[in-house]
């Protein structure tokens, strides 16, 4: 019945019975390969968005295809109260990926959840109550995560029904954290690259500054990886660009290559404070999702696609930083690591090339207001990347005053 619908049907039944908290592009997308999406009419888009980050190795890789079908054939649930043979064999192959110390993983099934995971974790291990957070950061939208992001808007109007949980400090100030440091802080939680916040890449030394401070006050540092994990940012996690490792680190999105899948990691010490009943989760690591991130790490080791963000990402930058110079008046800033790129742009102009690539088949992000946010799939080619600059150079010519084009 609903098989081949085209475009103003999805639109109708969406209305009819969805929940209106999205505000979606005028496009349903049917069919994707690699950094290419098609939708209900057959016309083909150019993915810079990849699913908010989550489609690191693109759509429908070949790997993960083959990893599901033979899964879902075999075994799709059994729940946590057995073994599972793909969720052991998925951490045995995760946990040589991960930043030193850091050994022991829970799995569940989103970035918000592993977020709520490791704050529960933090607070147990430590036996201390007090979270301190970034301002302008975004963690989840579920209470303890959500309570923990330093953004009001996500927070308007929920009142009582969140915790009083965390404390903000700016950002990259060192100072400021240091002044809200004390001995009832469990933890301070940290993206490495603030995504959501406008991909805001924090001053060398930053990190490390951080590490300091949270082991002088006995505190945990938490990492949160969803979205810089997985090679976005030209390494397999973040955090390895400044050699910090953390008590926690939360990952998700890339980790399944489009299936829900998200994991803590902690050290050993700090993992002994789960005991069983004392956390769990009734989908998390299910065979189907381990069997999908079992492929994704495969592929990424085996083709290091990290190392391949990295020079696709430092190529663009340097041609998106020599626009810059060229349109000072539609750019302000170009920013961020490997394929995790922010272009800040004057007023307004950030949506308006949102809605002027749409146009051009091209899929952007807007986060922040005024940053084009791109998160393409890492498989994405070096030609698919200039077209998407093209598209963005032609926009730079026609929305600039004459006499600011340098």
């Amino acid at each position: 019945m609903y098989d081949n619908m085209d475009m103003a049907t999805v639109k109708s039944l969406d209305s009819q019975h969805v929940m209106a908290t999205y505000q979606r592009e005028d496009v349903a997308f049917v069919r994707g390969k690699g950094a290419v999406l098609w939708d209900t009419e057959g016309k083909e888009y150019l993915d810079m968005v990849g699913g908010l980050a989550v489609c690191g190795l693109g759509h429908c890789h070949p790997a993960v295809v083959r990893a599901l079908r033979k899964q879902a054939g075999l075994l799709l649930h059994t729940s946590n109260l057995y073994y599972i043979q793909k969720q052991a064999e998925l951490a045995a192959r995760l946990a040589p990926l991960l930043p030193k110390g850091l050994e022991k993983i829970f799995f569940c099934n989103s970035g918000t959840e592993a977020v709520e995971g490791a704050l529960k974790l933090a607070v147990l291990a430590t036996g201390r109550q007090g979270i301190i957070a970034a301002e302008n950061s975004f963690h989840g939208r579920t209470a303890a995560a959500l309570a923990a992001t330093g953004q009001e808007k996500y927070r308007k109007g929920l009142g009582g029904l969140l915790p009083v949980l965390a404390s903000f400090v700016k950002y990259g100030d060192a100072e400021a954290l240091s002044a809200k440091m004390g001995p009832d802080i469990a933890a301070v939680i940290l993206e490495p690259v603030q995504g959501e916040g406008g991909v805001v890449v924090p001053p060398d030394g930053y990190l490390e500054q951080v590490r300091t401070l949270c082991d002088m006050h006995g505190a945990l540092l938490i990492l949160d990886e969803v979205q810089t994990g997985m090679g976005r940012t030209g390494k397999m996690f973040c955090c390895e660009h400044s050699g910090v490792s953390p008590d926690i680190m939360t990952m998700a999105k890339a980790l399944g290559g489009g299936v829900p899948i998200g994991a803590i990691a902690a050290t050993a010490k700090v993992a002994a404070s789960f005991t069983p009943g004392t956390h769990g989760s009734t989908f998390g690591g299910n065979p189907l999702a381990c069997a999908a991130a079992c492929a994704v790490l495969d592929t990424m080791v085996s083709r290091d696609i990290a190392a391949a963000a990295a020079s696709k990402g430092e190529a663009l930058q340097r041609k998106l930083s020599a626009l810059m110079k060229r349109y000072p008046a539609v750019i302000k800033e170009v920013r961020g690591r490997g394929l995790m790129i922010g272009i800040v742009m004057e007023g307004e102009r950030a949506k308006a090339f949102k809605a002027a690539a749409f146009s051009s088949r091209v899929l952007v992000n807007v986060a922040a207001g005024n940053v084009v946010r791109l998160l393409p799939p890492l498989v994405i080619t070096r030609k698919q990347l200039a077209r998407f600059y093209d598209v963005l150079e032609e926009f730079c010519q026609k929305d600039a005053p004459a006499e600011q084009c340098l």
